[in-house]
């Protein structure tokens, strides 16, 4: 958690969004990319609803508007929907002191009363799920995906913001790019505070979030992550911290990852991808196993540069003639490279048929490769950026 200070800091990027706001709901009508900048331009760079679902089925619309205030107003021009989908943002702390997803799209917007000018800017909430993000299915991504799509293909709508839990945003963010066939943005966020802290984080995110969709050099770059005064593509991002405010990293650097076109979705919720850890002695079965079990495709976290074990990458090497296999790694920051030679160098695997995750790590390596299958792609042209 912050001190008072690491607070205000976090809190003075945007000072200046301090006037006033309307949230007007539509009635029920029903690209790609760049480098890293800022809430402006991607650093390689929120409503009102009755009553929220336990699921990600159901959704709902309100509208309501906000009193004038007096001040300079934050730059957002046209009309955004936010889909609400739990997280800690819409979370409070329960009798016993846990903290649950309770707060529905409605509540989560009223702290931004007068931060954008009511002439220029609208926005329409609807709640689409009341969940810890950890507890999401590939189910639920598939709704969010459809969810989102839906409202970009309206011609009233701008841009579209996802309020997300933070344990599992970077899969749902890369899972609704590679389906994203629309070059208006979309950007996901979230908080590392609950709402009913005494000082949440969420307003300030969610504002970022809104200024990220609504802004012209944002078309047709995809999906973000707005978050903590940062704007991060969704291909190679990545949570970095389980704690801090400023909680989420891109992979990418300076660069901007490539966007491979878009795909049709097609639902990711049955198609089964196993994430297994190499690690000094790993054995064989691991992967095994993980085929016994119905696996369609599996992630490898390999050491360093893309590296295993003897006996993992005997196995790795058996299976990739069998299904797809994918090679990640479990170091934070730098690319998967094919230098190592040896049984389990990532040299070897590439020549054995393993594709290499690129800048990706596991959690969006296994999404993309889900993607794939389920689409009959071929995995290795949703890793443009690797080797």
């Amino acid at each position: 958690m912050h001190t008072s200070t690491m607070r205000r800091s976090a809190r003075a990027g945007l000072a200046l969004i301090t006037s006033a706001f309307l949230l007007a709901s539509c009635q029920n009508p029903d690209n790609r990319p760049e480098e890293e900048t800022s809430a402006a331009a991607p650093e390689s760079s929120a409503p009102q609803s009755a009553a929220s679902s336990t699921s990600a089925t159901t959704e709902e619309t309100t509208e309501t508007s906000a009193a004038e205030h007096e001040g300079p107003r934050a730059t957002a021009e046209g009309h955004v929907v936010v889909l609400s989908t739990g997280g800690t943002i819409a979370s409070t702390h329960d009798k016993t002191g846990a903290v649950v997803p309770t707060v529905t799209g409605s509540k989560l917007v009223e702290p931004l009363s007068g931060t954008f000018d009511k002439d220029k800017l609208t926005l329409e909430v609807k709640d689409i799920a009341k969940l810890d993000s950890s507890a999401m299915t590939l189910d639920d991504t598939d709704t969010i995906i459809e969810a989102v799509d839906k409202e970009l293909q309206r011609d009233d709508v701008d841009g579209v913001v996802v309020t997300h839990g933070t344990d599992s945003m970077e899969e749902t963010a890369i899972a609704v790019d590679t389906f994203q066939d629309s070059d208006k943005p979309v950007a996901l966020t979230g908080a590392m505070r609950p709402f009913d802290d005494p000082d949440p984080d969420g307003p300030d995110n969610l504002a970022l979030a809104v200024k990220t969709v609504t802004d012209p050099s944002n078309k047709g770059r995809g999906t973000f992550i707005a978050f903590a005064d940062h704007v991060i593509p969704a291909r190679g991002a990545f949570k970095s911290d389980t704690t801090k405010a400023d909680g989420f990293a891109n992979n990418n650097g300076k660069k901007q990852p490539q966007r491979p076109k878009a795909l049709k979705h097609q639902p990711l919720g049955n198609t089964r991808v196993d994430i297994i850890a190499a690690y000094p002695g790993a054995p064989a079965d691991l992967i095994q196993r993980s085929l016994d079990s119905g696996a369609e495709g599996i992630v490898i976290e390999g050491m360093g540069a893309g590296n295993i074990g003897d006996e993992l990458a005997q196995a790795a090497k058996a299976a990739a003639k069998k299904v797809p296999v994918v090679l990640t790694t479990r170091v934070d920051h730098g690319p998967v490279e094919g230098i190592y030679g040896g049984a389990g160098g990532g040299a070897t695997l590439a020549d054995a048929g393993v594709i290499s995750s690129g800048t990706l790590r596991a959690p969006q390596a296994r999404i993309l490769l889900a993607a794939a299958i389920t689409t009959d792609t071929d995995p290795a042209e949703l890793f443009p950026d690797a080797d």
